[in-house]
């Protein structure tokens, strides 16, 4: 009895000991549950997505270049400023080869109007007034051989008598001579008369059949001269067809080098910047740089581990001290392509090597017109949730 107690206090002081230990330990408990509630509610809630970003046109930056064969050439006008509007066909800048171009383009277009007007020429054939001077003249030798015809006619007919009379008087002389009343040498005399006035009938007649068989050689000519002039024959107007023709391509020709003297515009949109200037050689950078500046972008770097929290349509406040006040505008494309980040700010402690995706984003019309005139500002995009 006495053993036990003895034993009770140290007991009782053993459970105290206990639970109280145990009470410590439920205590302690709840106040940590306590302290990560109230951590919890004190955190914020992530309402955006906070990146960099540059202000660009629509579109791509376009480099409007001088034509391949004006390497070299100088600007001799400029025709545009930093800021103009520029529509798609536009001279924008002429080549100080213009002029030359111009004359040549002058003397290839009269080169063409003398070949068509030589072609002309043929095609119509001899003037009417060497046709008729030359039909004159074969009427003249043609009337001067039927002259020639009845004058001879004339002659043979005057010999066809002579020789009737000669026949007549050869006959009565011969029967004298028979008769024994004139002597031999008469009637031969008598024959001889016959025998010459036959001959100079047949030459005659011999003539008149020449003269009524045959032309004369100059009226042979003017005939021939005349089928001359009259014939437009098919080969000499293939041969001033293909003057023609090449008159043609070297206006063709021409007209291209001047073409290529001017410096059009491809496109529609606004001069960003000047790259060569009016008296300055032609360089392969381009004349001027274009962009669409009627609708503005901001293109920003989204963290890769942000990107799940960015969707299309998404509404995006964007922020930079160069602009007069701050742009609003909507997502309208997510990359996907993961890229090394380009956009790098300006705090030397900040990441230079992050992985993002490019996030375009469309601004609105109010704030179109006010980011027109800050194309590659750098600024800060946020995406709201």
């Amino acid at each position: 009895m006495n053993i036990l107690n003895k034993l009770r206090l140290p007991l009782i002081l053993i459970l105290l000991l206990v639970g109280g230990w145990s009470l410590f330990q439920v205590k302690n408990k709840n106040l940590a549950l306590k302290q990560d509630n109230s951590v919890a509610r004190a955190m914020p809630t992530l309402t955006t997505v906070t990146s960099l970003g540059v202000i660009k046109p629509q579109g791509e930056i376009v480099a409007i270049a001088a034509p391949a064969t004006a390497q070299g050439s100088r600007v001799e006008q400029l025709l545009v400023k930093e800021g103009n509007p520029v529509k798609k066909g536009q001279i924008i800048a002429i080549m100080d080869n213009n002029q030359r171009l111009k004359a040549g383009l002058t003397t290839a277009q009269a080169e063409v109007q003398l070949a068509q007007a030589k072609l002309a020429q043929v095609k119509a054939g001899a003037k009417q007034g060497e046709i008729k001077a030359q039909e004159a003249e074969i009427s003249r030798l043609e009337a001067d051989q039927e002259a020639r015809i009845m004058a001879q006619n004339a002659q043979v007919s005057e010999l066809i008598a002579q020789v009737q009379n000669a026949e007549s008087e050869y006959e009565r002389y011969n029967y004298l001579y028979q008769e024994g009343a004139i002597s031999e040498s008469i009637k031969e005399s008598k024959q001889l008369i016959l025998t010459t006035n036959q001959r100079n009938l047949q030459q005659a007649q011999a003539e008149l059949n020449r003269l009524k068989n045959t032309r004369s050689p100059q009226l042979n000519s003017a005939k021939a001269t005349l089928e001359r002039i009259e014939e437009v024959r098919p080969v000499d107007i293939q041969v001033i067809q293909q003057e023609v023709n090449r008159a043609i391509a070297n206006l063709e020709k021409a007209q291209a080098d001047l073409d290529q003297s001017y410096v059009i515009s491809t496109q529609e949109g606004t001069v960003l910047d000047i790259l060569t200037h009016q008296g300055e050689t032609v360089t392969s950078q381009g004349i001027v740089e274009l962009g669409q500046t009627n609708i503005m972008y901001a293109t920003a770097e989204i963290y890769e581990s942000d990107i799940k929290r960015v969707k299309v349509g998404q509404n995006v406040n964007i922020t930079s001290d160069a602009l007069p006040q701050g742009l609003k505008g909507t997502v309208e494309r997510i990359s996907s392509k993961v890229q090394q980040q380009n956009i790098v700010d300006t705090d030397p402690t900040s990441s230079i090597d992050r992985r993002v995706i490019e996030v375009e984003i469309r601004l609105d019309q109010a704030s179109s017109r006010i980011a027109q005139n800050f194309t590659n500002l750098q600024v800060t995009v946020e995406i709201l949730q």
